[in-house]
């Protein structure tokens, strides 16, 4: 009994040592500017495994430190890096009372965290990365967020009209281009179901509710999953904890554009907080009426274009705090948008298209996990060039005006317009896909490695009722699953290394992995790097199932392959199936000031691509005697022949390199101006007619449109900013943007030197090449009182012709006035 005694005194007096030997650390993080308190700010105690994330008081505790000095790393997106000193002695509590972090002015002091999936110095980040900030996008006066993306290094903007915006990186744009992989909040923000397009005009997230943009170049599916092969963008919404308060905004602009957006945010106690957001923009687009072919009526106008567009957008968030290291998060969004889409088979008149969606996550410091729902209805949109080659064949046929502009519109059975009228095939799109993802990924540290795992699951489930999907056995259903690693360790004080890597299971194309490499050096007042990943695309459900027939032309997706039949010749061959497209990157670059208030940013990328995936491609001769007669195992020849047809799909080119250099100079004057240069440079051996290696259709020679970049070689932007003026009250921006000329195919539309004033056969007229302009662009505004802001813009303002996309108008200039109100908002400091 006396030994047990002992060993009981013995085990509690080291425990007491043990315990004497630690202290904690206390304090408070707040932003200098606001002098509120950042929530969810980073603490991190140096060289231990020791850290915090701050409440919604801004306060952090920090128990179990040994006793020794050590830096506090404090990091906050928005905010620059702070690092304080701090003491623990045994037993006892190092308060730092308050610690104020200055908000981020020089680019790269920024906290990013789409590179690594975790808060990291933007020059620190292991990728291509740059950032869009809230205060980016508060002093653009316009509704539309697209015309910041002209500012981003190595990404190329194109407009196709008033709203029109096109995302593409690294070149081999289309018209259909789902090479950007689009996220908001973590969330897959595509369309769902057959098109997998960006949401573009019908997303759902305003543009004063955008906290920052974050876009990385290269690929990226190690981390984020298929598709994510080009880059992707990753826009982050404001937490309403951390900005309370009313916003209205009152937009107008040439165009007859007028805008009018609102985003309220309230915390309600310390468990919750809510925001909720609205939309309503409408305008109408520049005039421009396009051709469409028909093999017996030739060249035909455009019928019945609506020029005007209009979006509603409506977006809401619940926030429970659960307690210090719990969030619960509960928001749903719902967009809806009109006007003219291009594709590459002509023009859609998108009528009420609608987007929405409704997710749920949970967040802690080592756990993130989510589901979510997507889903859109196409409304009442339709063909351009189907209704045009409707509405022409009903007078043909004999038809009324009245009846042809009805029937070209609504589809008719054989007779139904008058005794012997032909069948007329409906123009519309139904569409009411959906999808359904869910996602749980785990961090941590283990002995001095960062450990990122997790899981991920998609389910599309696209529905056209073969309006423009071969869905004709029901709806057409997808699954992904997928996991990842990623682990990242300093090997010195200067020298880190991370890899990564990232397996996929698809129903169609079962088991893809995807590597990734980096290593990082800090010199030179930033970081060097040298990095290698590989990604895939898998084709989307609209490239394998595609299924039109206009009676001038065929479209069908290649997801079984295709046969093609030769009626005079008897002759059979055949089109290999659709495969994924993979591409792996070696990139070399440096991100840092190597001089004081000079922020450098190169990066320089070789490219290999296999199986490239080309545009729409024609595997038929117009006038000649073959056709498709199976679609994989499947007789397709009664529903799919007729006398006019000729048959497009898309193939998989054998191998693409490609090859480029992105640069940006940011030289800050003083705290008040800043001025910066980006030049972007691309090439590829596409260009090659030689290499029969880019035979997409097995045609035995080049064409001009299997061998275009579909991008510019070079492209320069310039901008000059003057912010905190008059008091810190007025801010203006100058940014000119030269765009050389550029030829563009994809499908039937063509923009090309080549050709130009005249049509290739089947083909839309060709307006010559696109782009071969300087672009000036002013913007401003002046803050009378702390809640009321007056801004205007103007873009092309010397109101050259710009055409930037084919199918799309010639841009003039646009201007715009906003007028902003921002009610309340402020904290007590307590």
């Amino acid at each position: 009994m006396k030994k047990l005694y002992f060993l009981l005194l013995s085990l509690l007096c080291f425990t007491g040592v043990a315990m004497a030997q630690t202290g904690s650390i206390t304090g408070r993080i707040i932003g200098s500017d606001t002098q509120e308190p950042l929530i969810g700010a980073s603490v991190l105690v140096e060289k231990t495994t020791k850290g915090a994330t701050t409440d919604a008081n801004g306060g952090f505790t920090i128990t179990g430190v040994p006793a020794g000095t050590y830096n506090l790393r404090i990091t906050y997106i928005g905010y620059s890096e702070t690092r304080v000193s701090v003491t623990v002695t045994d037993g006892g509590t190092a308060s730092l009372g308050a610690v104020s972090m200055r908000s981020s002015a020089l680019m790269g002091d920024e906290i990013v965290v789409s590179a690594t999936r975790r808060p990291e110095k933007l020059t620190e980040a292991p990728a291509a990365i740059s950032v869009i900030s809230s205060r980016d996008l508060t002093e653009l006066p316009s509704f539309n967020i697209g015309e910041m993306l002209n500012k981003v290094q190595g990404v190329e903007v194109v407009r196709s009209g008033v709203i029109g915006v096109g995302i593409n990186a690294r070149g081999f744009n289309n018209a259909f281009n789902v090479k950007m992989y689009q996220m908001t909040d973590g969330r897959n923000s595509m369309l769902p179901g057959g098109t997998g397009l960006p949401a573009g005009f019908y997303n759902t997230t305003i543009k004063e509710d955008i906290e920052r943009v974050e876009v990385i170049l290269g690929p990226s599916s190690a981390l984020y999953g298929p598709n994510a092969h080009n880059g992707i963008i990753n826009t982050i919404t404001k937490d309403p904890r951390q900005s309370e308060g009313t916003t209205i905004v009152l937009g107008a602009g040439n165009q007859d554009v007028l805008s009018t957006r609102f985003r309220h945010a309230m915390v309600l106690s310390p468990k919750f907080a809510f925001k909720v957001t609205g939309e309503y923009t409408q305008g109408k687009d520049f005039e421009f009426q396009d051709t469409v072919y028909n093999a017996a009526l030739g060249a035909l106008p455009e019928y019945d274009v609506d020029y005007k567009f209009q979006s509603k957008r409506f977006g809401s968030a619940l926030y429970y705090t659960l307690n210090e290291n719990i969030d619960i998060i509960a928001d749903y969004g719902f967009g809806q948008g009109s006007n003219i889409g291009v594709t590459s088979n002509g023009r859609n008149q998108i009528n009420d298209w609608t987007f929405q969606y409704l997710q749920g996550r949970i967040v802690t410091p080592r756990i993130f996990g989510q589901v979510y729902a997507t889903w859109n209805d196409a409304g009442d949109t339709y063909q351009i060039n189907a209704r045009t080659n409707n509405y022409y064949a009903l007078l043909a046929a004999g038809a009324t005006q009245e009846q042809a502009h009805k029937y070209s519109k609504t589809g008719a059975k054989p007779g139904e317009i008058f005794a012997g009228s032909p069948a007329v095939a409906f123009p519309g799109f139904i569409d009411l896909s959906h999808r359904l993802n869910g996602e749980i990924q785990y961090n941590n540290n283990f002995a001095g490695f960062d450990v990122i795992a997790g899981l991920s699951y998609q389910r599309d489930v696209a529905y056209s009722r073969q309006t423009y999907l071969d869905d004709k056995a029901g709806n057409i259903i997808l699954n992904q699953i997928g996991g990842v690693v990623q682990v990242e360790r300093k090997l010195t004080d200067k020298l880190k290394a991370l890899v990564a890597g990232r397996v996929d299971n698809h129903d169609n194309y079962g088991t893809q992995f995807s590597p990734k490499a980096a290593l990082t050096y800090n010199a030179l007042g930033g970081t060097f790097r040298a990095t290698f990943g590989q990604a895939y695309s898998a084709p989307s459900i609209q490239f394998q199932e595609f299924y039109a027939n206009t009676g001038a032309l065929a479209i069908l997706g290649n997801g079984a392959g295709l046969t093609i039949e030769n009626t005079e010749t008897g002759a059979i061959r055949t089109i290999d199936r659709l495969k994924v497209e993979k591409v792996q990157t070696y990139e070399v670059g440096y991100k840092g000031t190597p001089i004081k208030n000079l922020y450098f940013d190169i990066s320089s990328w070789y490219s290999e691509s296999k199986d490239f995936i080309s545009p729409l491609t024609a595997i038929t001769p117009l006038f000649g005697k073959e056709r498709v007669i199976k679609k994989g195992d499947v007789d397709v020849s009664e529903s799919a022949a007729t006398a006019w047809n000729y048959y497009l799909t898309y193939l998989n080119y054998g191998k693409v390199n490609s090859w480029g250099t992105d640069l940006g100079l940011n030289y800050y004057i003083d705290d008040n101006y800043s001025i910066g240069v980006k030049y972007s440079y691309f090439n590829s051996d596409i260009t090659d007619k030689e290499n029969l290696d880019n035979d997409a259709n097995g045609d035995k020679k080049v064409s001009d449109a299997e061998s275009s970049l579909n991008a510019a070689k070079h492209r320069v932007n310039f901008n000059l900013t003057a912010r905190n003026l008059a008091n810190n009250r007025l801010f203006m921006s100058l940014n000119l943007r030269y765009l050389p000329e550029f030829d563009f195919y994809s499908g039937l539309q063509i923009a090309a030197e080549k050709g130009a004033g005249s049509r290739v056969p089947g083909s839309n007229y060709n307006y010559g090449p696109l782009g071969g302009f300087t672009s000036v662009d002013l913007s401003g505004g002046y803050k009378f009182t702390d809640w009321v802001t007056l801004g205007a813009s103007v873009s092309n303002l010397f109101d050259d012709e710009q055409r930037e996309y084919v199918g799309s108008p010639v841009i003039g200039r646009l201007y715009s006035v906003e007028l902003r109100f921002d009610f309340g908002g402020k904290k007590e400091n307590k």
